[in-house]
């Protein structure tokens, strides 16, 4: 059974930076796609980064691009999300997810953490 748990979420400042963590045990991890997802209240669960298990190439979505980045340590299983220029509208509850698939619809996406919360004051 795949576990993956997030942490590093709080209450920041619109412009901070703040960088979250998922640790992943069980299933093998280096042959899983990792991303990481939000869902403000009231919204749909939003795709925001994946990184494949090479390390290559990560796919943003528009929204963080620029502002967001996401890494992984295959030797630590652990993948994070460097967010840089918080914004308000940031505010939400981040997910890490795991899939074998290419996909921005989290309904395809296998794995999910507990989520850990975003808030960014103005």
């Amino acid at each position: 059974q795949v576990q993956l748990v997030e942490s590093g979420g709080g209450l920041v400042q619109a412009g901070a930076s703040l960088r979250l963590s998922c640790a992943v045990s069980g299933r093998t991890f280096s042959d899983y796609f990792m991303g990481w997802f939000r869902q403000a209240p009231g919204k749909e669960r939003e795709y925001l980064a994946r990184i494949s298990w090479s390390g290559g190439t990560p796919v943003y979505a528009d929204s963080v691009k620029g502002r967001f980045t996401i890494s992984r340590d295959n030797a630590k299983n652990t993948v994070s999300l460097q967010m840089n220029s918080l914004k308000p509208e940031d505010t939400a509850v981040y997910y890490c997810a795991q899939t074998r698939r290419i996909s921005t619809d989290s309904r395809l996406w296998d794995y999910w953490g507990q989520g850990t919360q975003v808030i960014v004051s103005s």
